[in-house]
C-alpha cells in the first residue's frame, strides 16, 4: 500500500507557491585582486528603485538558476555570453515573502562599465578584500503573525491570546566609500563568502 514512499526524495510543502529568482556575484579582476560589481538599481524601476544589488532576476519557464543568472547579468550589463566564466553555484535564500534567491559565482571578462539604462542607474566595485575583513552590521529583527480580519479565533485554544511563535529577520549592513549594501545582497554575500574565498583571500 505504501510502496511508493520507498526511497522517495521528501519536497518543501508549498513549493508551488515560492517564486524563484536568481543573482550573480560578479568578480572583476584587477592588479590587487578580485573586485565585486555592484548595480545601483534605476529610479525608474517600480520595484525597489535606487536600491543596491547584484545582476539578476526572475527565473523563466523551465531555466535553472544559473541559466536566470547568465541571463540577467547579459542584458543589465550589455555582455555576451563569453564575457561571462560562470565558476558554480553558490547557496540561497529562502524569505518569508516566499521567494528562493540562488546565486552564482562568475567572472566578468574584458568588461568596460557599460550598463542597460533602462534597469541600472550606475555600477561600482568594491575590493573582495573589503568583505573578508571588514564584518557587517547585523540587526535581528522580531517577525509577527498578522492575522486577517475573518481568522476563526473561536476555533483556536485561548482565541486571541494564542501563544503563536515568534520568528527571527536578519539584517545585514555593509558600508562602502558612502554605498550601504545591505538586506538580502549583504546577506547572500557575507555567508557565501567561505565558498567564494574559501580560508584565505
Amino acid at each position: 500500500m505504501f510502496e511508493q514512499l520507498k526511497n522517495r526524495v521528501p519536497e518543501r510543502i508549498g513549493s508551488e507557491n515560492i517564486k524563484q529568482f536568481a543573482v550573480m556575484i560578479p568578480l572583476i579582476r584587477k592588479e590587487d585582486g578580485f573586485h565585486i560589481l555592484f548595480e545601483v538599481r534605476s529610479s525608474k524601476l517600480a520595484h525597489q528603485p535606487g536600491e543596491i544589488c547584484f545582476p539578476g532576476g526572475k527565473q523563466e519557464g523551465e531555466e535553472s538558476p544559473l541559466e536566470t543568472a547568465v541571463r540577467e547579468t547579459k542584458e543589465e550589463l550589455l555582455l555576451n555570453e563569453e564575457n561571462i566564466r560562470v565558476y558554480g553555484a553558490l547557496d540561497y535564500v529562502l524569505t518569508g515573502s516566499n521567494r528562493r534567491i540562488d546565486a552564482c559565482l562568475g567572472e566578468l571578462l574584458h568588461y568596460q562599465g557599460q550598463y542597460s539604462e533602462s534597469e541600472v542607474a550606475s555600477v561600482f566595485m568594491v575590493p573582495l578584500s573589503f568583505f573578508w575583513k571588514q564584518k557587517p552590521e547585523r540587526y535581528q529583527n522580531e517577525m509577527r503573525i498578522h492575522l486577517t480580519e475573518d481568522f476563526p479565533l473561536e476555533k483556536i485554544p485561548n482565541g486571541k491570546d494564542y501563544p503563536w511563535t515568534k520568528g527571527n529577520h536578519e539584517v545585514l549592513f555593509y558600508e562602502y566609500e558612502g554605498y550601504i549594501i545591505w538586506g538580502l545582497t549583504a546577506k547572500l554575500l557575507y555567508y557565501n563568502l567561505p565558498l567564494i574565498c574559501g580560508e584565505k583571500i
